[in-house]
């Protein structure tokens, strides 16, 4: 008997980084003591301003109901007004601010309304796994150009110009970047904004989920340069600087035809955001914004610790990641050799070889676009990436 399935969902390759995870899981649960490095998840809690401001708005009872499709016309305020105010969109109005269940949906949302069967979507990779999926899902076609370990996986505004056929209706990248933690300068996104602005139909999705965990200093915004905030979707949300994954808050600022659509969109399949998590997503852009500096200043500290383990792991090739909470490795150096009955061959098998004998979850950078190399997630403790370090360089060491 054929699948009942549609070839939509048949065709879709499943979040590489959640079924490490699920893996992780597994393990757990028959007792092995699995340190997980796979899952883009701060280990610290929600702000406390945050949770009082969720625990506030039950207990007043005025948000049990259905809220606007795009949000509550404060939150939209308070985000346009931080987007005027910190990345310099002079353009960002309530009206432009439609925020989704997670930039993930944000994302996707964004898609449905843009593309046509058979448009062209360059992606700068490394790239975050769900970009190329999401693309395929909504009938475009995801062109790469990929950056490398040597000019620390940023490819360039020429890359992009030669990309660029008839076909192509947008363009995405993410800074700080999941998986590599790398940010792209002003200077950079300059010169990717002069090659956009030459193609009128082309549309940039700016992905800046991880903006507030970036040690290079301020976050540049592409749509703060002039003439690309009608030529920009800025993608955000509160998952990784407030803590709030769970919570699934993420928001769009985009030109008002496209910021209506996916109103339009969202209205369709899911509605507004939860009004609870959006009183929660307004305390924490409004209110107090000392934790999450805590936060970013705990990853560089990791990211420092990190960085001095690895480089004591023979055959481990990184650079400095600048942002986010991520390190990429190239690790062709393994490929070939073999231990404890397993034969590493690429990057998922040393991801498999590691789960199974050092304990240790990464996740393989084949599903990031980049299969020289394997994702590992700092954003643990101290004494967990030190043991964890401490497991993975043992295991490497008995690879021959």
């Amino acid at each position: 008997m054929n699948s009942i399935l549609s070839d939509r969902i048949l065709n879709m390759e499943e979040s590489a980084t959640l079924a490490m995870a699920k893996k992780a899981r597994e393990l757990k649960s028959q007792g092995i003591d699995i340190i997980s490095l796979s899952l883009g998840e701060p280990d610290f809690k929600t702000p406390k301003h945050i949770q009082q401001a969720a625990k506030d708005a039950i207990d007043e009872g005025k948000y049990f109901s259905y809220p606007p499709v795009a949000g509550y016309q404060d939150l939209r305020e308070a985000i346009a007004k931080k987007l005027r105010e910190e990345n310099n969109i002079g353009s960002a109005k309530a009206e432009n601010i439609v925020v989704s269940v997670g930039a993930k949906h944000s994302i996707a949302n964004t898609f449905m309304c843009l593309l046509n069967e058979g448009d062209e979507v360059v992606i700068f990779s490394p790239y975050w796994v769900s970009y190329a999926e999401i693309i395929k899902l909504c009938g475009g076609v995801p062109v790469l150009i990929e950056g490398n370990l040597e000019n620390n996986f940023k490819a360039s505004a020429a890359q992009l110009e030669a990309a660029i056929t008839p076909k192509t209706k947008a363009v995405i990248y993410s800074s700080p970047c999941n998986p590599t933690g790398s940010v792209f300068s002003q200077a950079e996104l300059e010169a990717i904004a002069a090659v956009v602005m030459k193609h009128p139909n082309m549309v940039v999705i700016a992905d800046e989920i991880y903006e507030l965990i970036n040690f290079t200093g301020k976050n540049f915004s592409i749509a703060s340069i002039p003439g690309m905030f009608e030529r920009t979707v800025t993608v955000n949300g509160f998952s990784k600087g407030y803590a709030m994954t769970g919570w699934r808050v993420g928001y769009i600022c985009a030109p008002l035809e496209i910021a209506k659509a996916v109103e339009k969109m969202q209205g369709q399949f899911t509605s507004g955001n939860t009004g609870i998590a959006q009183r929660a997503a307004l305390a924490g852009i409004a209110g107090d914004q000392t934790p999450s500096q805590e936060m970013a200043a705990q990853y560089l500290k990791r990211r420092d610790l990190v960085l001095g383990l690895l480089k004591d792991i023979p055959g481990i090739k990184t650079h400095l990641p600048e942002g986010a909470f991520y390190f990429f490795p190239d690790v062709t150096a393994f490929f070939g050799k073999s231990a404890h009955g397993h034969t590493v061959n690429n990057a998922d098998d040393l991801c498999l070889y590691l789960l199974a004998v050092a304990n240790v979850s990464l996740v393989t950078g084949a599903a990031f676009g980049a299969p020289e190399c394997v994702r590992i997630s700092y954003a643990a403790s101290e004494a967990e990436l030190i043991e964890a370090m401490a497991r993975i360089k043992k295991a490497l060491g008995e690879l021959a």
